[in-house]
């Protein structure tokens, strides 16, 4: 199973853009240096997170680290351009030599819709339409096609190409059935964010998946899945806590605020910390086991854990972000391992 590190580029804590630039840069090469298999970036369109185009802060990236896969997190495919889109991460897998992936989603914000010009009322019916242009350029380089929400093209060149052949592209999913099963009809492989609740409510999405990924006549082996939760390792549980707590607690109140949801304490957040909650923190221990815990629920390809969560301090982050590597990875790698083996003897 890949393990990997996203980040939003939260500012709440007040520092400088360009320092969180830098902070950011810091994360992705300790990341690269501990072995970790994936660093994704987000992309919004609001004051509060840094990051608006992706493949620049990726392309800066590449040239930094050497081995580690770079990906969006996620490409508002809703709101952008798929011929572009595909000529950016072509760059930065071309920056990288062979290591750039999109993970597309529609944008659990909205604020890109209005900036370029696009209407609510099609957000469904932009993602999809812009999704089967994207895999139709991922799939050659002249393209000719016709849709709704962009100017029809015919036999026009998308260039330049990436390394890879084909550009990984994964379609991220906050939990409909809908986006599962588009998914899986597509042969794509899948995203699921889980940000609350119990982990065990979305094991009949991730079935659906699969069987929607079957019923498509795709080989039931490429049906890959990954699980993004936000995650904070210290070195005890009340180190996890004291640096995570406060700030995660402040960023989810925050955007709940905006969205109308009910304000979350202390007993909010022990309860999704605790073992069949959402939140991967704690110790190393209870982190592998969180994570393992997942694995047994799905059966996933990929984990990714979001760290760096609204005020979190820059120095915590590193550390949460070495004991990931150098103590969850490796406990969990075996593990994994040891599953995949007792399988395969099975």
């Amino acid at each position: 199973m890949e393990l990997g590190l996203a980040t939003f580029a939260d500012l709440a804590s007040g520092v400088s853009p360009e320092q969180r630039m830098h902070d950011l840069f810091e994360e992705a090469e300790l990341a690269d240096q501990l072995g970790l298999e994936v660093f994704a970036v987000g992309e919004h369109h609001r004051p509060d997170f840094l990051i608006s185009s992706p493949a620049v802060v990726l392309a800066a990236v590449a040239a930094r680290t050497k081995r580690i896969r770079l990906s969006s997190a996620v490409t508002v495919l809703s709101s952008d351009d798929p011929v572009r889109v595909f000529q950016e991460f072509a760059h930065v897998d071309l920056i990288s030599g062979g290591r750039a992936e999109i993970m597309a989603g529609r944008g659990s914000f909205i604020e890109s819709f209005p900036l370029f010009g696009y209407d609510l009322d099609d957000y469904d019916e932009l993602f999809a339409e812009k999704l089967e242009l994207l895999l139709q350029i991922r799939e050659s380089p002249r393209v000719t096609w016709s849709g709704k929400h962009r100017a029809a093209l015919n036999d026009a060149i998308v260039w330049p190409r990436p390394v890879q052949d084909p550009l990984p592209v994964w379609v991220a999913v906050g939990g409909t059935p809908q986006s599962v099963i588009r998914a899986g009809a597509l042969g794509l492989p899948l995203t699921l964010a889980i940000i609350g609740g119990q982990p065990e409510r979305f094991g009949p999405l991730i079935d659906l998946y699969r069987e929607a990924f079957s019923v498509a006549g795709h080989d039931p082996a490429g049906a890959r899945v990954a699980i993004n939760t936000h995650a904070f390792v210290g070195a005890t549980s009340q180190r996890a806590d004291s640096a995570f707590a406060a700030s995660y607690l402040a960023m989810m109140n925050r955007i709940g605020r905006e969205r109308g949801w009910p304000p979350s304490g202390r007993a909010q957040y022990d309860a999704l910390r605790s073992p069949r909650g959402a939140l991967a923190v704690g110790s190393p221990e209870e982190v592998a086991e969180k994570i393992l815990f997942e694995h047994e629920l799905f059966g996933m390809d990929r984990y990714v854990g979001q760290m760096s969560v609204g005020a979190v301090a820059h120095q915590d982050v590193m550390r949460s972000i070495e004991l990931f590597g150098t103590a969850v990875a490796p406990v969990v790698r075996a593990e994994v391992a040891r599953r995949e083996s007792k399988r395969r003897a099975a």
